[in-house]
């Protein structure tokens, strides 16, 4: 017995913290399939956009807005919670929750032997957006396009495209988040809502937000991973994001990179009176951060620049046609599908279902490479297959 046990717990180690890569194929029909989803995502955000433009927190708009979300997810097959919160003047809103069954993981036991658990990926952007109807001039178009129905296009494409993941071990929580621009009040109604056994069943939030207006789209980690004691630990979901970028042909195949931010800026970023370096993480606040409080790994998609030497520098675009508010699209009037598309649409490339698409993939592929914490049911019939040649 103490044989066994201790194979199974170097078996299980082995699977648990060796970093698996997944290689490209040759196979011209494999590489055809890498985020090739047509303009299901990019449709949903724009008539997301032209439907409710205005769609501000709390707001009739925002309401339709969320029912129309309720839709698609019941129109793609799925069974939708509607869950309310109530904010602290009165105002309404809801989360649109579907909850996809995975087929789940094995870990040890005291006496090492393996045991079926469940572990749990959300996967969230918020609805809303940053003006009412009376709030905004009208000759922009505002409408919300890129914070955020383009997060709302990419996570119905992820709901669109789970169902060809058969082997998928995780237990995925998909949530439109109402509120998101009232200090995320979806996402802290959503998690104040977890049983204990839910919440620390999860290994990663997902967070897509305004992945259209930026010049790039990066992918960051949380604050929680400044602290050095677990910095490799809360951004080795960020890692396997990119480990998917890097074993793919997504720039090859649809010009889309993914950036780190790099810029290196010393400052306190977490209010804690002790310096940071601004590096693979955010200043731009979302959904995510309730999570990130909750000290639960994060990775957060959105698009900007990142590419300057101080904090205030820092904004979306540096396009000299989006100007007028500091090169920021989000949360100003020119977040606008007639001023974003004219900059970003060509005859034979739409930015939009580019990066709804490209970030869809990536969040489907790193789930595939598994849970730090415990064994998909393959790795357990691998394991068994050691132990029993042992």
């Amino acid at each position: 017995m103490r044989r066994l046990k201790r194979i199974t717990a170097a078996v299980l180690a082995l699977v648990l913290f060796a970093a698996p890569v997944s290689g490209c194929s040759d196979d011209d029909e494999e590489i055809a399939l890498q985020a090739d989803y047509g303009s299901y995502g990019a449709d949903i955000a724009r008539q997301l956009a032209s439907m409710y433009p205005c769609r501000k927190a709390y707001t009739a708009e925002e309401a339709q807005a969320g029912e129309f979300i309720r839709s698609e997810f019941e129109n793609l097959g799925y069974e939708v919670y509607k869950q309310d919160f109530v904010n602290m003047y009165g105002g309404t809103s809801s989360n649109y929750i579907v909850n996809i069954s995975g087929k789940g993981f094995f870990t040890l036991d005291d006496y090492g032997n393996p045991v079926e658990t469940r572990r749990t990926v959300v996967i969230g952007a918020h609805y809303d957006d940053s003006f009412s109807s009376s709030e905004v001039d009208p000759s922009y178009g505002y409408d919300g396009i890129s914070d955020n129905a383009s997060g709302i296009g990419c996570l119905l494409t992820v709901a669109a495209q789970i169902g060809a993941y058969e082997d998928l071990a995780f237990d995925v929580i998909l949530v439109a988040f109402g509120a998101g621009n009232d200090n995320s009040a979806g996402a802290r109604a959503f998690i104040s809502s977890l049983t204990d056994d839910v919440a620390s069943s999860i290994d990663c939030m997902y967070c897509i937000d305004s992945i259209y207006g930026g010049d790039k789209v990066y992918a960051s980690a949380g604050y929680n991973s400044l602290n050095m004691n677990q910095k490799y630990q809360m951004r080795r979901k960020l890692y396997q994001a990119y480990d998917v970028v890097y074993d793919s042909l997504l720039y090859t195949q649809h010009g889309f990179s993914l950036y780190y931010n790099e810029s290196g800026v010393i400052t306190d970023l977490n209010g804690d009176s002790y310096d940071d370096i601004y590096r693979e993480v955010s200043a731009n606040r979302s959904d995510y951060v309730p999570f990130d409080e909750m000290n639960i790994p994060i990775v957060y998609f959105d698009s900007a620049d990142y590419f300057f030497d101080s904090m205030d520098e820092m904004r979306d675009t540096k396009n000299l046609n989006l100007q007028e508010f500091g090169g920021m699209v989000r949360g100003t009037p020119v977040d606008s599908s007639i001023i974003l598309d004219e900059f970003k649409v060509t005859e034979d490339q739409d930015l939009l279902q580019i990066r709804i698409n490209c970030v869809a993939y990536i969040i489907l592929e790193s789930m595939m490479k598994g849970s730090d914490h415990a064994m998909t049911n393959a790795e357990y019939q691998a394991l068994q297959e050691t132990v029993n040649g042992s």
